[in-house]
């Protein structure tokens, strides 16, 4: 059956489009007596349907579907195309894709076990929360990183367990512009831990090692370091935020080698997350541990001292010191070496005071 256009009883568009003419017409029947019109002849009697309209008023078109921008098509069950149910069943279909491809192996990392997709949509997954809710991460000065080819970045190390280094990780992959992931160097101690180990290769980490930053400047990767080493990581809470020595000078090295810039990196608020208040020196020895830390939760309550104390941390990259000016031969220079060194020592620790004058709170 033909669909059938249904007009409405005494539509008022139809009425509005007679105008004012119409309207003294009407005033001038109803003055007029039952049968009549105004001129006195007689006036059929009114029609329902069609034949009630005005001729002069044109005709009522059908809905059509809004295709304005901002609208969504519907299926015919009358939900948006693409809602829940497609969305559910496309992040079904992509977990199911890449489950089949980690059993079968179909997946690519580099030479030294940078699993890239496992990163992305795994490792860093699990650390934004702690990222986001518990640490409530506040990062400052990300452009300043190159947007492409190789740089070193150089922060403060402190907080007992490196959880800096993470968290410093997740900074860079969510909020530069350019999607840029970071290779940290990590301490030999992460290599042989077992499950640290592989956990630490996927997500890019590398042997603090000039060779290996070499090879990945080289590549125009972005490469993390904390020469404090332990002794930043592992020093009593009474010297937070003084920074130890920066070793020799080998990362200024590697920098001018590949003449690529140097990125001071300055975190505040990892420092108070396992306050150190000793070091139990012969569990360290038993343990093959460069320190044993004991703090006001642990080991005294057991795992739950272990739970670190939601600290409000800030994260600021720094202005680039460029490398690329110096001689090849600068790199073999120590007083060069030493006054570079110095520079972004210097530049670190004047923005971790910056930092801790501007925090209102350690947890707010």
């Amino acid at each position: 059956m033909a669909d059938a256009k249904v007009i409405p009883f005494d539509d008022d568009r139809s009425r509005g489009s007679r105008g004012a003419g119409s309207r003294r017409r009407s005033s001038a029947a109803e003055s007029a007596p039952v049968g009549e019109g105004p001129g006195g002849e007689v006036q059929p009697l009114p029609v329902r349907g069609a034949a009630a309209q005005d001729p002069a008023a044109e005709p009522e078109e059908p809905d059509e579907p809004d295709e304005s921008p901002g609208a969504r098509p519907t299926t015919e069950g009358g939900g948006e195309e693409g809602g829940e149910d497609g969305g559910l069943e496309r992040r079904v279909a992509a977990g199911l894709s890449f489950l089949r491809r980690r059993l079968t192996g179909d997946y690519e990392v580099d030479d030294f076990g940078y699993d890239a997709e496992l990163t992305d949509q795994v490792l860093m997954s699990l650390l934004r929360p702690m990222y986001e809710k518990y640490f409530r991460v506040e990062v400052k000065g990300v452009e300043n990183i190159p947007a492409q080819g190789g740089a070193l970045i150089v922060a403060n190390h402190s907080g007992t367990l490196p959880l800096d280094g993470l968290m410093m990780q997740v900074a860079v992959h969510d909020h530069h512009p350019a999607d840029r992931h970071l290779r940290l160097l990590a301490a030999d101690l992460v290599f042989v831990l077992p499950v640290v180990n592989e956990l630490a290769r996927k997500l890019g980490h590398t042997l603090a090692c000039a060779e290996d930053a070499e090879r990945l400047l080289a590549k125009g990767e972005l490469v993390g370091v904390m020469p404090e080493g332990f002794k930043g990581i592992g020093k009593p809470f009474g010297e937070r935020y003084k920074l130890q020595r920066f070793g020799r000078g080998g990362f200024v090295s590697t920098a001018l080698r590949q003449g690529v810039p140097i990125v001071p990196c300055s975190i505040v608020g990892a420092e108070e997350i396992y306050p150190m208040i000793g070091n139990s020196k012969t569990l360290a020895r038993l343990l093959g541990f460069p320190y044993f830390p004991l703090t006001p939760t642990f080991p005294w309550l057991g795992p739950l001292g272990a739970v670190p104390l939601p600290t409000k941390w800030t994260i600021q990259f720094g202005e680039p010191i460029p490398t690329d000016g110096y001689a090849p031969e600068a790199a073999e220079d120590p007083v060069l070496m030493f006054n570079l060194t110095d520079q972004v020592r210097e530049q670190i620790q004047h923005t971790l005071y910056k930092l801790l004058v501007q925090r209102r709170s350690v947890f707010f």
